[in-house]
């Protein structure tokens, strides 16, 4: 944050979820050369079904002065930036990807490997603005948790993308032993494990109901996760590891964690009292999870709500105003960019300026380590307006397209 003599003047904004990547044929040097051949051939026959990649707004994915001179532009001075483009023999964008078969895990994870080296350079060209995730595989654990530190090493303070596992899938749950190491690691390395919203949904088909009940479901799908990892007692065997879970809402975690706390209880509960139908559920929980999934919530967690929307914004008490770190969602159509001022208006308009000041960068500085002095002198210049953010938004910017800005999903009452 920045401020005048007589108070705040401009909000410090990091945005904690935007997404980049390279160019198709970008990615060819970032491979061994072994994989030349396989990757000329698929690249090739390859056929992009998304159009905002073939558009001339696509360069702002690889463009780093680009990308840099627009998100001033909307007043953000720093980005944690998740993948975008389609990696290597993949079919389609590998952070929606299901695992691999055995057949597909070596292409696939060489292409991963290559977008992780190429997303280390791409952070690089803007030092202290840009917090990268790199990518793994579940289908080998060891192979995972070699690539988190050597992604580590090269300065991707992003985090880990932990890939989501929907049912039926080919390798074990998230609650699974199996995952003890990658968690060990990232707690060593206080490397931020993210889960993005849109891995961890089986796939349903194209009919106009099945992509309406993705849709619909595609966010609880990625819950999933809090509460695979806080019943596995990770949180407990892992006090330092960070989870954030990005572009899911923010608006269903005080339900959900009441839910939990309640089963938490009920289990724990049942497991001291023989024979009855419940005993068996709650056998060995409490001394694998420790403490309950609120305790673990307020010690490990986070949320990256991208575009929190107005109807969110008054329960920051009950999420955990330390937990909340707001995001654009740049360069998708449903992000913020360019009005993402607007955007914060819709939300912030009367929250105190150090509530706002910390879900809008100071939360997502300390989680993903960028140095925030450094970003205020930044802000000094293109940072939005303290007054202006404080005034309640009274007309949609013609061709706004992010859901905050959607009827019904941003109604405040004043």
């Amino acid at each position: 944050m920045t401020r005048r003599l007589d108070g705040p003047e401009r909000y410090t904004v990091v945005s904690a979820d935007c997404h980049a990547g390279a160019d198709l044929l970008d990615y060819r040097p970032y491979l061994p050369q072994r994989y030349h051949e396989a990757f000329d051939a698929w690249a090739a026959d390859y056929v992009n079904p998304f159009t905002d990649l073939m558009a001339p707004e696509a360069t702002r994915n690889w463009d780093s002065d680009r990308r840099l001179a627009e998100l001033e532009q909307d007043g953000i001075v720093a980005e944690v930036v998740f993948p975008n483009t389609v990696p290597p023999f993949f079919p389609s964008a590998s952070l929606t990807a299901v695992q691999p078969t055995a057949a597909e895990f070596e292409l696939r994870w060489a292409g991963l490997q290559a977008h992780n080296r190429w997303m280390a350079d791409f952070c690089a060209k803007a030092q202290g603005r840009r917090a990268g995730t790199f990518q793994i595989l579940l289908n080998d654990v060891d192979a995972a948790v070699a690539e988190v530190r050597r992604c580590h090493a090269s300065g991707l303070t992003g985090g880990l993308v932990l890939p989501g596992v929907p049912p039926g899938s080919s390798v074990p749950e998230l609650w699974s032993e199996v995952y003890e190491p990658l968690w060990a690691v990232c707690a060593e390395l206080d490397v931020p494990v993210n889960h993005h919203a849109g891995s961890a949904s089986p796939q349903l088909g194209e009919e106009p109901a099945a992509r309406a009940v993705f849709m619909v479901e595609t966010t609880w799908f990625s819950h999933r996760a809090l509460w695979h990892l806080a019943f596995a007692g990770v949180f407990h065997r892992h006090p330092a590891l960070k989870l954030v879970l990005t572009e899911q809402g923010s608006g269903w975690i005080p339900g959900v964690l009441d839910m939990l706390e309640y089963y938490h209880r009920r289990l724990v509960g049942a497991a001291t009292r023989a024979a009855t139908a419940e005993s068996k559920f709650g056998v060995g929980l409490a001394e694998l999870m420790g403490d309950g999934p609120r305790a673990a919530w307020e010690r490990n967690c986070f949320v990256g709500a991208s575009f929190m929307r107005a109807h969110e914004v008054p329960m920051r008490d009950q999420i955990g105003l330390d937990k909340i770190m707001w995001g654009s969602d740049f360069p998708h159509d449903e992000g913020t960019y360019p009005f993402t001022t607007e955007a914060l208006r819709t939300s912030f308009a009367g929250v105190p300026f150090e509530e706002v000041a910390a879900m809008v960068g100071g939360n997502a500085a300390r989680v993903y380590g960028f140095d925030l002095d450094a970003l205020d002198a930044v802000a000094t210049k293109v940072g939005p307006l303290v007054d202006e953010v404080a005034q309640p938004l009274t007309e949609v910017p013609p061709g706004a397209t992010s859901p905050v800005f959607a009827k019904g999903a941003s109604v405040r009452v004043w």
